[in-house]
C-alpha cells in the first residue's frame, strides 16, 4: 500500500522542473490575509489580485503543485514583481516572498531563456560584463573619456540623447562624474584604523557600485577607519550576483558567490562592509542560494553572518558624533533591500540625526519603492516612472537634499529630479557623513 502511495503521488514541483525550485515550506506558510495588499506597488496601482503578493504566492503555488503551467498567467505577475520585500515587512506568517519570486524566475529562466536582442542584451551584461572587472574598467574608461571631453554635453546640445527612451535619456543626463580608477584598485589593500582598533573589516566595492559611486567607497573607508576600524579591500572580489538572481540566471549568480565566500573567508576579517543596499541583501541571502546544496549553504551561512550594510556597522561598533556641520534641510528615503530585506531602518537616521546643522524632516511613506528595483527602471519603464512620479511628490517642502543607501535609488532620484529641473542633491548616508567630519578636520 505503501509503494502505491509513493508511486501515484503527483509530483512536488508541478511545472517547476529543474533544481532550485521554490520551496513548498515558504509558500505553503501564506495564509492568504491580505495584509500584503496595501503595501505592494504593483497592486497599489493596477488593483490586480495576481499583481499582489499573495496572488503571487498562489500563482507560484498553483505552478509547483501541477495545477498551473509555467505560461504568461504566471510568468508576467512573477517578473512584474519589484522585488521590494515591503510584503514581508507586514506579513504576520513571514512568507519570503522575495525568495519565491526570484525562484520561481530561476524556473523561468531554464524553462524558456531570453532570446533574441534582449537574450543578447541578458548575456552581454549578465554573464559577459558584471562578473569581468577588467570588462567593466572599459566601460569606466569609456564613460570617463564621455565625460571629461565633453562629449555629453555634445551630445545634448546636438539633441542626440533625444534618440533615447525617456527613461534613459534622464539616467544618462544623471549619471555622477566617474574618477579615473576603481575604489578596488585605487584603494589600498589594507588600510589602518585610526586609534585603537575596534575590528578589521572587508570593504564590499561590487560592479555598478565601483564603476559610477566610487567616492561613495571612499567615504566609506574613511569613516570605517574613523571608528577604529581597519579596512581591507580585497582584489580578487566580483559582482554580488544580485542582477542575475533577479533576472532568474540562478548558476551565473552561485558562481559569483562561490568566487566572493572563498575571496572575503581568505581575508580574515570580522566584518564585511557593503554600502549599496542591494548588494548587502544579496550577500545575506547566500545561503537561499545554496539550500540544495549542504557544503556550500554552511560557507554560505558563515559568510554572511559577517556582512553588514555601514550604518548597521557603524551603530554596532559605536560611533563618534561628527563636530563639523552639514547646515542643510534634508529627507530620507528607506532603500527597499536596505529597509525591508535587510531591516535596516534606525541606524541610517540615528547617523544623520549626529550631524550638526542637518535638519533631518520624515518623508511620507519613507518605504515605498522608487521604482529602481535593481534594473526594474529598464525593463518596466512605465511603472517604474510612475513610483518615481509618486516619490517625488512625496518629498517635504523645501528640502534641498534626499539621503539614501543605494545606488540604483540615488541615480533613479538625481533622474526625476533633472526631468523636473529641481535642484535637489541626492547623496548617499556615508557621505553626508563623511562630510561632517571633513569639515571638523578643517575647522581644526
Amino acid at each position: 500500500m505503501a509503494s502505491d502511495q509513493v508511486t501515484t503521488a503527483a509530483p512536488r514541483n508541478g511545472a517547476f522542473l529543474w533544481p532550485d525550485a521554490p520551496a513548498p515550506e515558504q509558500y505553503e506558510v501564506c495564509v492568504h490575509c491580505g495584509f500584503c495588499l496595501e503595501v505592494c506597488p504593483t497592486y497599489q496601482e493596477w488593483r490586480d489580485e495576481n499583481h499582489s503578493p499573495r496572488g503571487r504566492v498562489f500563482l507560484i503555488q498553483a505552478a509547483a503543485e501541477g495545477r498551473l503551467s509555467l505560461d504568461a498567467a504566471v510568468v508576467d505577475p512573477v517578473f512584474t514583481c519589484l522585488d521590494c520585500r515591503a510584503c514581508e515587512s507586514v506579513c504576520p506568517s513571514g512568507v519570503p516572498v522575495g525568495h519565491l519570486i526570484e525562484a520561481a524566475r530561476g524556473q523561468v529562466y531554464h524553462a524558456d531563456p531570453p532570446r533574441g536582442w534582449r537574450g543578447a542584451l541578458a548575456r552581454l551584461f549578465l554573464r559577459g560584463l558584471f562578473p569581468h572587472p577588467r570588462r567593466l574598467g572599459v566601460v569606466r574608461a569609456l564613460l570617463r573619456l564621455w565625460q571629461r571631453f565633453g562629449l555629453q554635453c555634445l551630445a545634448q546640445r546636438l539633441g542626440l540623447l533625444r534618440l533615447l527612451p525617456p527613461h534613459l535619456r534622464a539616467l544618462a543626463v544623471a549619471l555622477p562624474e566617474v574618477t579615473a580608477r576603481p575604489a578596488r584598485l585605487s584603494l589600498p589593500e589594507r588600510l589602518p584604523a585610526a586609534g585603537p582598533r575596534k575590528g578589521r573589516v572587508a570593504l564590499f566595492t561590487g560592479c555598478v557600485m565601483d564603476v559610477l559611486f566610487t567616492p561613495v567607497h571612499e567615504a566609506t573607508v574613511r569613516v570605517a577607519q574613523r571608528h577604529g576600524l581597519e579596512v581591507v579591500v580585497p582584489r580578487d572580489q566580483v559582482c554580488c550576483g544580485a542582477l542575475q538572481v533577479h533576472a532568474g540566471d540562478r548558476p551565473q549568480a552561485q558562481a559569483l558567490a562561490r568566487r566572493n565566500i572563498t575571496v572575503f573567508a581568505e581575508s580574515g576579517v570580522d566584518y564585511i562592509a557593503v554600502n549599496a543596499a542591494g548588494c548587502g541583501a544579496m550577500l545575506k541571502e547566500y545561503p537561499e542560494l545554496f539550500r540544495g546544496d549542504p557544503a556550500w549553504h554552511a560557507r554560505a551561512q558563515a559568510f554572511a553572518q559577517r556582512v553588514r550594510d555601514i550604518a548597521e556597522l557603524l551603530a554596532e561598533v559605536g560611533t563618534e558624533p561628527p563636530r563639523g556641520r552639514v547646515p542643510q534641510r534634508a529627507t530620507y528615503h528607506d532603500a527597499c533591500h536596505l529597509c525591508h530585506a535587510q531591516g535596516v531602518r534606525v541606524q541610517p537616521r540615528q547617523l544623520l540625526r549626529s550631524v550638526p546643522g542637518l535638519e533631518l524632516v520624515e518623508m511620507p511613506d519613507a518605504e515605498r519603492c522608487c521604482g529602481s528595483a535593481g534594473v526594474y527602471n529598464l525593463t518596466h519603464p512605465e511603472m517604474a516612472q510612475t513610483l518615481l512620479t509618486r516619490k517625488l511628490d512625496d518629498l517635504p517642502p523645501g528640502v534641498e537634499m534626499v539621503i539614501t543607501g543605494n545606488p540604483g535609488c540615488i541615480l533613479q532620484l538625481r533622474a526625476g529630479l533633472a526631468q523636473r529641473g529641481q535642484r535637489i542633491a541626492v547623496r548617499h548616508t556615508v557621505e553626508v557623513l563623511d562630510a561632517a567630519y571633513q569639515q571638523e578636520e578643517e575647522q581644526a
